[in-house]
């Protein structure tokens, strides 16, 4: 009689599990449970325990199981993905990467996957929307760069179609948004600025269409009109512009108007060219100069230690809008998730639920 090698027969059986392709049946096997119990502790059914949802997700990680998009969108009418929608346009460096990094966490323990959705600024901003309700190819969206009226909200809203928004517009009220209050920090900017004495403001701001730019403008507008300084909105370039473009406004801003004495920026990437600009001019910061910035990630005082930077916390925006449009995928009726977070007089920021 012929004998088997035990190793030869351990190959071959190796080999045979390899080629087969893991299914809900094969972690119902390995983890005892019924094949509808493993199937929601994978799409995070509520009535499943934390515990038998943690033993699945483990057996299904170690067995390489990826759930069939066409099985699943055929038995529960859904995709398990959120479309998040960004221009090109963006501070990838360090708002836009955070934000996406933070999103992305959120949803590495559940059932969604996130894809990233990019149009570019010359395009309309309601293609890739339209094109992601009408193909069905996700089951939420996640955009910012609202507008006060966003047709992309209007659009959503009409259609009982589930998104959440990075920044507010005028119907925040009935959707899910995280936002930073820029109000506050256009006052809090021009504050601290005063209190060094400086009196001619001069605003990198964001395109005065998004909502958040408006924000910051009349935080601002407020603000200096109460302390009595003079500002002066940067023409000819925004804080989405290149770096290039931001370096030559701000350089013919000082030029034209040698008295400035304060900076306030909302980008990262739009302060570093900004001072190249104002160095240019022979310029020192927290010298004859004081600039009063954000960022994602402390890094302008590395890079200039007079800046006065303050926080803008997307890891916290990020997690807060993965959950909010799980929600609104989930349970619709449930009312929306939305969350603020605002500057301290201290520069620390506090997440306010709305």
């Amino acid at each position: 009689m012929t004998q088997r090698d035990p190793i030869l027969g351990r190959r071959k059986a190796g080999a045979a599990r390899a080629s087969t392709k893991p299914t809900l049946k094969t972690i119902a096997k390995m983890s005892g449970l019924a094949v509808p119990t493993v199937s929601r502790a994978l799409s995070d059914a509520p009535d499943i325990g934390a515990d038998t949802k943690k033993l699945v997700r483990r057996i299904a990680t170690e067995i390489g199981y990826v759930p069939n998009r066409a099985g699943v969108r055929l038995r529960t009418g859904r995709t398990n993905v959120i479309s998040l929608v960004l221009s090109t346009e963006h501070d990838m460096m360090n708002h836009t990467a955070r934000l996406i990094s933070a999103i992305a966490g959120q949803f590495q323990s559940t059932q969604f996957h996130m894809i990233v959705t990019p149009f570019f600024p010359s395009d309309d901003p309601m293609k890739p929307i339209r094109y992601i309700v009408e193909s069905a190819s996700a089951d939420g969206i996640i955009f910012n760069q609202t507008q006060p009226e966003d047709p992309r909200v209007d659009f959503l809203m009409a259609r009982g179609f589930p998104f959440a928004t990075h920044g507010r517009d005028i119907w925040a009220d009935q959707h899910p948004y995280f936002d930073y209050d820029n109000i506050v920090f256009g006052r809090h900017g021009v504050r601290r600025l005063a209190a060094r004495g400086r009196r001619r403001l001069l605003v990198v701001a964001p395109p005065m269409a998004q909502n958040y730019a408006q924000n910051i403008r009349d935080g601002v507008m407020a603000e200096a009109a109460a302390q009595g300084l003079s500002v002066r909105i940067l023409e000819g370039a925004t804080s989405d512009s290149s770096s290039d473009e931001v370096r030559s406004a701000v350089a013919a801003a000082l030029t034209t108007e040698p008295a400035i004495d304060g900076l306030i920026c909302s980008s990262t990437a739009a302060t570093m060219a900004a001072v190249a600009a104002l160095e240019s001019r022979g310029r020192v910061v927290a010298d004859d100069i004081d600039v009063f910035a954000k960022e994602a990630i402390p890094f302008l005082n590395l890079f200039r230690p007079g800046i006065i930077a303050v926080r803008e916390d997307v890891a916290r925006a990020g997690e807060f809008l993965a959950r909010a449009v799980m929600q609104a995928v989930r349970n619709p009726e449930l009312p929306p998730m939305q969350g603020l977070e605002v500057l301290q007089d201290d520069d620390t920021n506090e997440r306010q639920d709305v």
